[in-house]
């Protein structure tokens, strides 16, 4: 039996973004363990068949002495654990999860780089400072003996290459985490106010200022629903002050986090992401499986999930005007929303279900242990 570990830097993104890699390597025959710092995520996880261990990690940790223990304490995890496969998701677990590879004789690794996140859409002296240490840890991670790379959208893979870290490394394409098409079935759009839903953490890159100055713009025509959770240890995340003064202005609902999300896009009429850039953003895959209109920006990730604008509205991003402009056309015309959420699904459903995005990380798995 295969023993495959998924080290992420927090278990509660593995639970909602790769519960059904986790399920579906259990059901292959693998033994599975997750390694994560402390967190709700591990009991889901457990209650799924998987085992847990405990990594001393602080996810927003910065200090060298604490970041040097995190990545001593993954190494003894991996001498303890003998992993034959490793699955590394997130920066932080790639770039130390490769280090402790290399050192402890893991033969077979596979990074996952979805989108380029945070410091790589940042300006200011800092942020290229942590670019160039970046770049020298990507450059080690994705090229790492026995190891392949797992790229959501071909923007990654050219911005990557530009920064030359991807010669030598095994590439695979795999668009995206999978839909549960069971669980995000179509369903026809709610009558009533138009209700426009951005379902994403809140955070500046997600486009939520762009969102709410939109929705400001637009005024009574529908309603603008935030819908997703704070991120206090994400240096771009929104303060709950200014959160809380949209709302108390009436620009905008905040609904929060939300577990119940096809219910949230049964009640939308029209999904919208104006971000600045993801890897392959689920919520727009799930939101295309209902059928709901998605407007989103055009830029890497957002735009090969509406197929380059086939099945979606793409907007620049950055633009609250523009956003607007498109927002009003649909909030105006059912027959438009209707159209564009019909392609939607049609697309997902053929190209974005669970099996198949599972059956091609088993075939990775596979050919990277027959070496």
């Amino acid at each position: 039996m295969p023993h495959l570990a998924f080290v992420v830097n927090n278990a509660d993104f593995l639970v909602s973004h790769r519960l059904v890699l986790v399920r579906g390597a259990l059901k292959a025959g693998y033994r599975v363990t997750a390694i994560a710092p402390e967190g709700q995520g591990l009991n889901t996880l457990r209650e799924a068949g998987c085992e847990t261990v405990a990594w001393r990690l602080r996810r927003t940790g910065q200090r060298p002495h604490e970041e040097a223990m995190a990545l001593a304490h993954l190494g003894s995890l991996y001498r303890s654990l003998k992993p034959d496969l490793v699955h590394h998701i997130t920066v932080k677990a790639m770039l130390y999860g490769s280090l402790a590879a290399r050192a402890n004789g893991v033969r077979a690794v596979v990074n996952a780089v979805s989108g380029l996140g945070y410091v790589f859409l940042s300006s200011g002296v800092r942020a290229q400072v942590r670019r160039q240490v970046l770049r020298a840890g990507y450059r080690m991670a994705l090229t790492t003996p026995g190891s392949a790379v797992i790229l959501q959208n071909d923007d990654d893979e050219a911005s990557l290459r530009e920064l030359g870290v991807l010669d030598g490394a095994r590439i695979v394409k795999i668009r995206g985490s999978g839909v549960d098409l069971s669980r995000f079935p179509q369903t026809a759009e709610p009558t009533g106010t138009p209700l426009v839903v951005l379902p994403a953490r809140m955070l500046v890159d997600k486009g939520v200022r762009e969102f709410v100055e939109a929705a400001r713009l637009l005024g009574k025509s529908a309603r603008f629903a935030l819908v997703g959770g704070e991120d206090e240890g994400n240096p771009a995340g929104i303060p709950r002050a200014e959160l809380d003064r949209w709302v108390q202005e009436g620009v905008v609902e905040w609904w929060g986090h939300r577990g119940d999300m096809p219910d949230v896009y049964r009640q939308a009429n029209v999904v919208c992401l104006p971000s600045y850039r993801e890897g392959m953003p689920r919520a727009l895959l799930e939101a295309a499986a209902t059928g709901r209109a998605i407007v989103t920006t055009d830029v890497p990730g957002c735009r090969d999930a509406v197929a380059n604008g086939l099945i979606g509205r793409l907007v620049p991003a950055r633009d609250s005007r523009a956003l607007a402009r498109v927002l009003s056309e649909l909030i105006a015309s059912p027959a438009d929303r209707q159209r564009w959420g019909q392609l939607a699904s049609a697309h997902a459903r053929d190209n974005f279900s669970e099996d198949r995005v599972l059956a091609s990380h088993l075939e990775l798995y596979r050919s990277l242990l027959l070496g």
